[in-house]
């Protein structure tokens, strides 16, 4: 399971979709369009992938922007991953 994918389990998980990103793709739009994602969720969704894939997630890493897509969060873990 590649950083992608594993983030779509992860955000249908944690914000009970239950398959609603089933078919998404880097463009899915995050933040502001599904309604689940507010900001409680968007820190224990960090909590989440810090735990998952073992990195940790400092408060300036973070802005708006790394939640606007499915590609943008997965590249901001890939990054963190691979630092």
């Amino acid at each position: 399971m590649n950083i992608t994918q594993t983030i779509v389990r992860v955000l249908d998980d944690s914000l009970g979709l239950r398959g609603r990103l089933v078919n998404a793709s880097r463009d899915t739009p995050l933040l502001g369009a599904i309604p689940e994602l507010d900001s409680m969720a968007v820190v224990g969704l960090i909590a989440t992938l810090e735990e998952q894939f073992g990195l940790v997630v400092n408060d300036d890493d973070i802005d708006g922007a790394t939640f606007a897509t499915i590609g943008s969060l997965s590249d901001f873990v890939s990054s963190k991953v691979s630092a």
